[in-house]
């Protein structure tokens, strides 16, 4: 059955989990496996994601007083992924979060850099990373405290972020940053909360902009004005953390993505042309390619959802019944979960 609730009427489960991180990436409607810091840690051979990989720990955040170390550049002890998403410059990618929804208490700014890795990103020493802002909305709207910040879009489309990536951007291998800041405790020094998370790419077309940029450990430090700040208080400014954008940089309307199909990301140093790469089966003699996509209306889908996965919500294509013991409940025009009952 369906029900629709406020978001401030959220569990005590979904309110106080404060670590998260991306689960895929969705590009051109294509979903991209990200790295799933609760279980691929304990596997022998997690699966190829496009994910920078993380141990059990970086399911949390990063303090500011960790941001001149090599932790804030993709996380607590993040290491290279093995495999790369394509995406052609110009082109949209979506950010899906977990847990959802993100809670609504941890309002604050929602940021994404590139950096090139030059020959490969599979392989690129992480330190080396100098990294442009392509995207940095934060403060919406001050007026009501804690006012309403880029993360409460986030939330409200579908737990997922739409950054656009610059027309003009050279082509080649790159890394993307992506990263919330929950700003809930940032008014005494060492309470914001970093939630930096990467994803190899290669960005293909005809650009010829190659920014300059920043190293990770040089984006922040625990005192500036966007990071050690008081929220509950009329604001009628911030000042987002980090470089300014670039002047390539876009702003775009926040939307959620529909799936449309599963794709396989590209072990690193395999060259591909495309700018997806749909989920592919290979053996000594065949390959086989197949594209997926499942179609429900009003909950009648014949696969069942995960609890607390999503079950609903414009242009969801996925499964939209829940187990028996949760409720699949709307919290937006683009969001369903399955709650427990």
């Amino acid at each position: 059955m369906k029900s629709t609730i406020l978001i401030p009427l959220l569990t005590a489960a979904t309110q106080t989990a404060a670590h998260g991180y991306v689960s895929n990436l969705v590009i051109n409607g294509v979903y991209f496996r990200g790295w799933n810091p609760s279980t691929d840690p304990y596997s022998s051979s997690p699966p190829i994601g496009v994910g920078w990989e993380t141990p059990n720990l970086s399911n949390g955040f990063v303090t500011p007083d960790e941001a001149s170390t090599d932790s804030i550049i993709c996380h607590i002890n993040a290491t290279n992924p093995r495999g790369y998403a394509t995406v052609a410059a110009g082109d949209e990618i979506y950010l899906q979060w977990v847990p959802t929804p993100w809670p609504d208490s941890h309002h604050g700014p929602v940021l994404d850099y590139l950096a090139n890795c030059g020959e490969s990103c599979e392989t690129v020493d992480k330190t080396s990373l100098e990294f442009f802002k392509i995207s940095g909305p934060g403060l919406i709207d001050g007026s009501s405290p804690p006012g309403i910040w880029a993360d409460d879009q986030l939330i409200a489309n579908g737990n997922g972020w739409l950054v656009q990536i610059p027309a003009s951007i050279a082509p080649g291998n790159y890394v993307l940053r992506h990263e919330i800041i929950a700003l809930h405790g940032a008014g005494s020094e060492n309470g914001a909360q970093l939630y930096p998370q990467c994803f190899n790419l290669v960005i293909t077309g005809s650009g010829n902009v190659s920014p300059s940029g920043v190293a990770g450990p040089d984006l922040y430090t625990p005192t500036d004005p966007g990071i050690l700040i008081n929220i509950y208080q009329v604001l009628t400014s911030y000042i987002v953390p980090g470089p300014a954008l670039i002047p390539q940089a876009s702003s775009i309307v926040q939307s959620s993505s529909a799936i449309t199909a599963t794709g396989t990301p590209t072990p690193g140093g395999t060259t591909t042309t495309t700018s997806s790469t749909l989920t592919t089966t290979t053996s000594s003699t065949t390959t086989t390619t197949t594209t997926t996509a499942t179609t429900t209306t009003g909950g009648s889908g014949t696969s069942t959802q995960t609890l607390w996965g999503q079950c609903g919500g414009s242009g969801w294509t996925g499964a939209t019944a829940c187990p028996a013991a949760a409720t699949c409940t709307s919290y937006s025009d683009f969001y369903s979960q399955c709650i427990p009952s």
